[in-house]
């Protein structure tokens, strides 16, 4: 079981370290802002609170889909999610790697106030509020599949210590890095893996195997189908961390192929090194288990009634031996995982609602990961804990008008990003000076127009300096 909520005012941690004083002014406009969202939540009737189902899966590029224009990988059952939804075109990550991409997920905190900027270990707290938890407390069942990343049975930060009723994947980080480990986790016990022994090499660290027998991302959607599958009536939310398409680190530094995947299916012919073989084999086998998942919703009858929204936690690698520049994998973009150009933080993202999303539309909102809580929680028919610095997209999904950001802020160690509209400020490293990007005029951030718009670059570094505060 998970706690209860301290109380109705109860501040993530995130918030409380780094304490922000609002003037008087600002608190009343909050409080007003939030008796209006309550007042007309699009979820606030208890029989039309949608299912929520959010699918983030793991190094996913902006051009890696046929929606976003991929040319060579298939994802047709992702592009029908697209076809029938709206494309979100500039939804960005939390952060340019795993972890504090995850975190700012959780708790609706950009990295300027989650507790990393980086993959550093980190925990979550009791303290710590997550989406998963509100919802839990709203009523909802709360399920997961995926690498969680966050914390394991000794501690915390279990995620049925954050508001999942059901978890089943990968606790470890490093371990989720193995596509055919020994063991997952349902809850708190251990999954054998039948046939997977692990290597005793010494570059394999633990995250090889062997002997393969039993792929780790069959068996969790298996799960995933199994939990959807068992639902009645109250509604729930199921988080999907899938690990694909991140590569397996340590195989491609004992087997020059950490691209692991059980067979090269539509790509076995193809004339291309395996690493890239196995690369498009694992979008399209995982693009197949998002047509699953949508047919199951049907074969339920609760299609009309489910909010599917799909994204990726960073952007596109180039590790394992693949390239990220072998299927163009970033699209007209610039940089791809660990950069904060966009590449690294604009995600490939869709949101499907029969009945309330216009079939076929596109939004350029700016939104990040960071939203996903305050929406969820408007959704459901309450308020999200003050001090979150996501704001609810509930209203551009529906087609309304949707307040904006005043700016989105990204950190990653020694380099900084913020967007204000269409100005883009990147710090790429200690030391370095901000650059200035047009994303109207350059999207693929090839001209650092810093020198002539001083005024700009100043209140990019305003923004920076609050962000950070």
């Amino acid at each position: 079981m998970t706690r209860p909520l301290e109380n109705s005012l109860h501040l993530p941690s995130t918030t409380r370290q780094r304490s922000r004083r609002l003037p008087l002014s600002c608190i009343l406009l909050a409080i007003l802002i939030g008796q209006t969202t309550q007042a007309t939540s699009v979820g606030a009737d208890e029989a039309d609170r949608p299912n929520l189902i959010y699918i983030m899966v793991d190094d996913l590029g902006y051009g890696d889909l046929g929606c976003f224009g991929q040319q060579t990988i298939k994802t047709p059952n992702i592009d029908r999610l697209a076809a029938e939804g709206m494309k979100l075109t500039s939804h960005y990550s939390g952060n340019t790697v795993c972890r504090p991409s995850r975190l700012s997920l959780w708790t609706g905190m950009h990295a300027g106030h989650t507790a990393i900027d980086s993959n550093a270990p980190y925990v979550l707290k009791e303290s710590d509020v997550t989406v998963a938890e509100l919802l839990q407390q709203a009523g909802y069942t709360t399920g997961g599949i995926g690498k969680w990343a966050l914390g394991n049975t000794e501690n915390s930060g279990h995620p049925n210590r954050q508001g999942f009723d059901f978890w089943m994947g990968y606790l470890d980080q490093g371990e989720a890095h193995n596509y055919y480990p020994a063991k997952l986790w349902r809850n708190d016990q251990k999954v054998p893996l039948p046939g997977n022994v692990i290597s005793d090499a010494p570059l394999a660290r633990g995250r090889v195997s062997s002997q393969r027998t039993t792929y780790s991302h069959d068996v969790m959607t298996e799960e995933m189908l199994d939990f959807v599958r068992g639902q009645g009536d109250k509604p729930f939310l199921m988080h999907i961390h899938w690990t694909i398409p991140h590569a397996n680190n340590e195989g491609g530094r004992v087997n020059k192929d950490g691209m692991e995947v059980p067979d090269y299916g539509i790509y076995a012919d193809r004339d291309w090194p395996n690493p890239e073989k196995g690369f498009a084999a694992m979008i399209t086998r995982m693009d197949g288990d998002v047509g699953r998942l949508m047919a199951l919703l049907k074969e339920k009858q609760i299609d009309d009634n489910t909010l599917v929204v799909f994204t990726s936690d960073n952007g596109p690698h180039s590790e394992g031996n693949h390239k990220h520049e072998t299927f163009d994998s970033n699209g007209p973009l610039r940089g791809y995982k660990r950069d904060l150009y966009e590449g690294g933080i604009r995600m490939p993202t869709i949101a499907r609602w029969p009945g309330k999303i216009a079939a076929g539309s596109t939004s350029d909102q700016m939104l990040a990961h960071y939203d996903w809580l305050p929406t969820a929680c408007e959704l459901a028919g309450i308020d999200p804990p003050a001090g979150v610095d996501g704001i609810s997209f509930a209203a551009t999904l529906l087609g309304q008008s949707q307040r904006p950001h005043e700016y989105l802020f990204w950190s990653y160690g020694d380099k900084k990003a913020a967007r204000i509209g269409n100005w883009k400020a990147v710090i790429p490293g200690k030391n370095k000076p901000l650059e200035l990007y047009d994303l109207a005029n350059d999207i693929g951030e090839t001209k650092n127009i810093a020198d002539q718009h001083p005024d700009v670059v100043e209140k990019m570094k305003q923004a920076i300096a609050e962000a950070l505060e």
